[in-house]
């Protein structure tokens, strides 16, 4: 197998890790899960100029938004999943650990701070939201939880090789 199966892999395994917690989160806390529609709706509307909105849902709605912003959801998990294998390479693809995983999950809550959530009128890390310290706590554990998909997902990835 080459890196790009790897990180193929990897990242949609770590980007569907983060969406089972969501499920969770909604049936445990009652947390919506985030709604990556309004992801859709924002990256459309930069194709005509517009990259920062007072508030996304009030924006008008763009055919396929859905689709759209599903598909940037998992693209970014596998860049994310390209920059831990760019970081630490082929090694930590047959002997995963924890630590990388995390660092580069717990690190990629800079995304939503400082380019989605300004963007879509949210403010940075989520200022403009109605509990900003709220909404940060879920964006960390949910990034977190991104990180252990990392390593859970390269730990998957090592077992089957090791099983040719």
């Amino acid at each position: 197998m080459n890196n790009l199966v790897f990180v193929l892999i990897i990242g949609i395994g770590a980007t569907a890790v983060m969406d089972l917690w969501s499920i969770v989160r909604k049936s445990l806390l009652s947390i919506a899960p985030p709604d990556y529609g309004m992801v859709g709706r924002w990256l459309a509307h930069m194709v005509h100029g517009q990259f920062l909105h007072d508030a996304i849902a009030a924006s008008s709605a763009v055919r396929g938004e859905r689709i759209l912003g599903w598909t940037a959801h998992y693209l970014t998990g596998i860049a994310f999943a390209a920059i831990l294998i760019g970081i630490w390479g082929d090694s930590w693809v047959y002997n995963p650990t924890i630590g990388p995983a995390l660092t580069v999950g717990i690190s990629t809550v800079a995304a939503p701070f400082l380019l989605m959530q300004p963007g879509m009128g949210a403010g940075i890390a989520a200022s403009r939201t109605k509990n900003p310290a709220a909404a940060r706590v879920q964006s960390l554990i949910t990034h977190t939880v991104f990180g252990a998909g990392l390593y859970v997902s390269g730990w998957a990835v090592q077992s089957s090789l090791s099983q040719l």
